[in-house]
């Protein structure tokens, strides 16, 4: 682990090495203006929410893992696995390449592939609780009254959110439009059934009743 020093960003003191700075730049480079100010408010309310709590972590993977949790959800995004699984490959690679154990290259992508999946991502390590909660807090609102809302105004005003709703909500749908294997099991399956016109996602319950297997009567 670099040495780690603090620095202020919209009033949160949060931890600043150079994997830290390298990933604020790849996400920069990666993300759509909206979406990364969205990966970026994701660390800050997930850093508030840990100091607020007293929560311990592992403040790099932390900023690592929120900040390139999206870097696949554009609308170049082309599978063949949900854009999570695809973005958490690529996470863990940076962090590899960045000097980061197999351990904590772990902990990044177990992060990015729950990011929205919080019904088991806020159960697990405190870097993976955290994450999932810092996101799910900028997205839908979850915990929001945890943090002050002075603190939550100042992060916004410096990362705005640009129509981030409209704009997540177009790359969603081009997601399940073009590719919706990728979606049956997962919260873009709500974009596609509600905004996409033909898209018809498979069924679980045909599956467990055709699946390959003479059963034996009770």
């Amino acid at each position: 682990m670099q040495q780690i020093n603090d620095r202020q960003l919209a009033g949160v003191t949060v931890p600043d090495t150079a994997i830290i700075a390298s990933a604020i730049d790849h996400a920069r480079n990666s993300c759509e203006p909206y979406l990364f100010n969205h990966v970026v408010r994701s660390w800050l309310f997930a850093v508030r929410l840990a100091q607020l709590q007293n929560i311990e972590h592992d403040g790099e993977v932390l900023a690592v893992v929120a900040l390139l949790h999206d870097i696949t959800l554009n609308e170049r995004f082309a599978g063949p696995r949900r854009f999570e699984v695809e973005g958490a490959d690529l996470a863990r690679l940076f962090a590899r390449e960045h000097g980061f154990d197999r351990s904590r290259a772990q902990l990044i992508w177990d992060s990015v592939a729950l990011n929205s999946t919080p019904s088991i991502g806020l159960f697990k390590e405190a870097e993976v609780a955290l994450c999932t909660a810092g996101i799910c807090f900028d997205v839908v609102g979850l915990q929001y009254e945890l943090i002050p809302p002075s603190d939550v105004a100042a992060i916004v005003a410096e990362f705005p959110r640009l129509g981030m709703k409209q704009k997540m909500t177009r790359c969603f749908c081009h997601i399940a439009r073009t590719q919706p294997g990728t979606t049956y099991d997962n919260f873009i399956r709500d974009f596609g059934e509600r905004f996409v016109a033909g898209y018809k996602a498979s069924s679980v319950v045909e599956l467990v009743i055709n699946a390959p297997f003479d059963e034996e009567q009770p």
